[in-house]
């Protein structure tokens, strides 16, 4: 029996996240005024009194979801990782979890990778689906015929738990997808109201920058594995954990299997720290005899 600590993404943010804590908290009060420094801006401020469209800026959502990630975790009596995931940008809060990265070194790095994403996104116009209830190789296989038929990019861009995937892609290929997808028996094939193609090959102009800024950042041995999206099991090795964060901007975030293989290899309690609830729904669809919990 293992305790996994997972840690969420984008679209867990909230208008007020991350109040209570600086209002009841020396030490949280503390990592806010860290951060207004690190990132030249007040983020609480925007955390705290900003309206959900301030707060869906990517440049804002990445270091607001990794401040309040970090601040929940810590908040946790004796919290002792045995192996920890997060769900995209969650991963940078899980190599703070594990030893591996800062806090401040993994704040930089999460500001660095939100500008490049914004950036990327305003250079090619380009969106995400959600597909539900349609089997992962249906999803894949219409995303392959869009590509190869239209010179679209659509590829699977979020495994989050069976019969629920994100596709990426060109708005073109997006929609084209989405109709297919829908003939051949999806439920639901829904555009998703979001700034840009995610974990796609649209994402490319944001490598060269997150690539530069994670080979001068010092990583330290983690004290447990960490379960990377894009390679789905456990990770040790540093420079392994590094190419995989780079990797993981253009490629597909494969929560169902990682999670599946953090069950593999013992865990039995996943414990949700950050904004939300959203990875608990989805460990609870992928497997329903584990135990969730969560702290925000």
């Amino acid at each position: 029996m293992k305790h996994a600590y997972v840690f969420p993404g984008q679209g867990s943010q909230f208008p007020g996240m991350g109040k209570e804590h600086y209002d009841n908290s020396a030490f949280a009060k503390k990592l806010f005024e860290q951060s207004n420094e690190v990132l030249g801006f007040r983020i609480s401020d925007i955390m705290f009194g900003g309206t959900e469209e301030d707060l869906k800026q990517t440049n804002v959502t990445q270091p607001a979801v990794f401040l309040h990630s970090i601040i929940a975790f810590r908040s946790i009596d004796g919290a002792r990782p045995e192996m920890v995931a997060g769900h995209s940008l969650g991963e940078f809060s899980a190599l703070v979890a594990n030893g591996t990265l800062s806090f401040d070194s993994a704040l930089q790095l999460v500001a660095i990778r939100a500008k490049a994403m914004q950036q990327a996104c305003e250079a090619n116009p380009s969106t995400m689906a959600a597909v539900l209830a349609l089997a992962d190789e249906k999803v894949e296989a219409i995303c392959k015929e869009v590509q190869d038929e239209t010179g679209e990019i659509v590829v699977p861009a979020n495994y989050n738990c069976p019969g629920q995937l994100v596709i990426s892609g060109t708005i073109k290929g997006v929609e084209i997808a989405c109709e297919r997808m829908k003939a051949a028996g999806a439920k639901r094939a829904l555009v998703l109201p979001v700034g840009g193609a995610f974990h796609s090959p649209l994402m490319e102009p944001a490598k060269k920058e997150l690539k530069a800024a994670i080979e001068s950042t010092n990583f330290h041995t983690p004290t447990c594995a960490v379960y990377q999206n894009v390679v789905a099991k456990a990770v040790f090795d540093k420079e392994e954990i590094k190419q995989n964060l780079i990797d993981q901007l253009t490629g597909p975030v494969r929560w169902t299997q990682s999670v599946q293989a953090m069950i593999a290899d013992g865990a039995s309690i996943f414990t949700e720290a950050g904004p939300g609830k959203v990875l608990q729904g989805l460990i609870q669809k992928i497997n329903k005899e584990t135990q969730v919990q969560g702290v925000s």
